[in-house]
């Protein structure tokens, strides 16, 4: 008896893996490319931490965000005061003499602000600065209840007043020395006493005020000054009328108060405030205590006033902001990064299990990888290029080698035809999230809907535990005579 030839014996690979363990291998894969993420937003924040630093640096000598207060006349005044001290186990009382002042707030105040914006840049780094001419109005009525706050209106030394102007940062003076008139004539200013909304930095005048009780006094003034960023105004009139022109199209009204009218375009902005002392919630007279002292000099001695108005009675505040924050845009995009790996692992995982196209959990990892690169050439290019086209040059880039590194890794083109227009795909609706922030949540709702809809629609009559290619048992051999 002869036996036949012996059949050869088809077995599947002892090491494959079933589509369940497949999909647990890219999510760990996909958790591990969590680190290098989160160190991109780390990066992300530390070049926009140095970018603020080197703004700081190319705006020194610039003032800085510049704050604005004033007019206000002060007048110093002597008074009585009294108080029980204990001296050898016995209640005495004491009287002194302090010089106190009365701040005067303007009953209107007319105030015209010229803003002349100009962008510097130092390497990569740019900063917004500006120029500004300040004109304006003010006019002073004796107040008819001095009574009613305790001041003694024959104890006011009138030919010791001063007007103070408050500037956060006098240093940003600059060109023609301030120009200050009253009643007509030009006055002479000096440094300091300047008022507490601006940190007591600014510019005053001595002047004899004695023809105020008779009647008003009108003061005229015109400086310039430079500043970065912002232009507020802490206004302390009965009546303030703000007008506010500049060439920068994108400005951001904000504090306590918004303009009455306004208009942007791109040419430049125009705004018109008006605030009144009732909105203020603030008195026209206040009266500050001082330390005993006698004059000096004919002038009072370190006498400042205490003005909180801007921060507790508000202020009208304008930053010249720019349109793109490149690093925002930057931080917004690599919080999609989650979002850009899943969809690109889930298309390899349905050519995997589906499509018999093997891939390894190296290859998962080296594609993660350079999505996640993406976001570094994102912001790398931005910073030199600006965000729009560096979002196409590292798009791009990335789309090319992840497109190749497909076509050997599917052993197809046309796969990877797939797998790059998924990809082109994905940037753009990005690109799309991050130009409409306000329907960013609803477009990346409805795409991971579509995507789960879509692979359950792909897999539903896959079986997640079992293994491609089951072993299966040769036919018995058959015996001849």
């Amino acid at each position: 008896m002869a036996l036949p030839p012996a059949t050869p014996v088809f077995r599947s690979k002892g090491g494959e893996r079933s589509p369940g363990v497949k999909l647990a291998l890219v999510i760990l894969v996909g958790l591990l490319l969590a680190v290098p993420l989160v160190t991109v937003w780390a990066l992300v924040y530390d070049r926009q931490n140095q970018s603020t630093t080197a703004q700081a640096s190319i705006v020194e000598g610039w003032g800085g965000p510049q704050v604005i207060a004033g007019p206000v006349l002060v007048v110093p005044y002597q008074a009585q005061t009294t108080e029980t001290v204990e001296e050898g186990g016995k209640q005495v009382t004491k009287t002194s003499t302090v010089w106190k002042e009365m701040a005067l707030s303007p009953e209107t105040a007319q105030i015209d602000a010229k803003l002349d914006p100009s962008r510097r840049k130092r390497s990569i780094y740019e900063a917004v600065v500006y120029e500004a001419r300040l004109t304006g109005s003010a006019q002073f009525a004796m107040p008819a209840d001095l009574s009613r706050l305790g001041i003694d209106a024959k104890a006011l030394v009138w030919n010791r007043a001063e007007l103070r102007f408050g500037l956060s940062n006098a240093r940003g003076l600059f060109g023609p020395p301030p120009v200050v008139r009253v009643g007509g004539k030009a006055v002479v200013l000096e440094p300091g006493h300047g008022l507490g909304a601006t940190g007591n930095s600014g510019f005053f005048a001595g002047l004899d005020a004695s023809g105020l009780p008779s009647g008003p006094i009108a003061a005229d003034f015109d400086y310039r000054f430079r500043g970065n960023a912002s232009l507020t105004l802490a206004p302390r009139a009965g009546d303030t009328q703000w007008h506010v022109t500049s060439s920068w199209p994108s400005p951001s009204f904000g504090g306590g108060f918004l303009p009455v009218k306004r208009g942007i375009g791109p040419a430049g902005f125009d705004a018109t405030y008006r605030v009144g002392n009732l909105a203020l919630g603030q008195a026209l007279v206040d009266a500050e205590d001082k330390a005993v002292s006698t004059p000096k000099d004919g002038r009072l001695a370190s006498l400042e006033i205490a003005d909180g108005s801007a921060a507790t009675s508000g202020s009208m505040s304008i930053s010249l902001i720019q349109p793109i924050d490149l690093y925002d845009q930057v931080n917004r995009a690599t919080k999609y990064g989650f979002l850009f790996i899943g969809f690109t692992f889930l298309a390899f995982l349905m050519f995997d299990v589906i499509g018999g196209v093997r891939v390894s959990t190296v290859e998962y990892l080296l594609v993660g990888a350079a999505l996640v690169l993406f976001f570094v050439l994102l912001l790398a290019f931005a910073e030199v290029v600006g965000f729009t086209l560096a979002y196409l040059i590292a798009g791009a880039g990335i789309i090319g080698l992840i497109t190749a590194y497909s076509a050997a890794v599917l052993k197809s083109w046309r796969r990877a035809a797939y797998i790059a227009g998924l990809l082109t795909a994905l940037y753009a609706v990005l690109y799309i999230l991050l130009s409409l922030e306000a329907y960013s949540l609803l477009i990346g709702s409805l795409m991971l809907f579509v995507a789960l809809a879509a692979v359950m629609y792909v897999t539903r009559r896959l079986d997640w535990g079992a293994r491609r290619g089951e072993e299966t048992a040769a036919p018995p051999p058959q015996v001849t005579a």
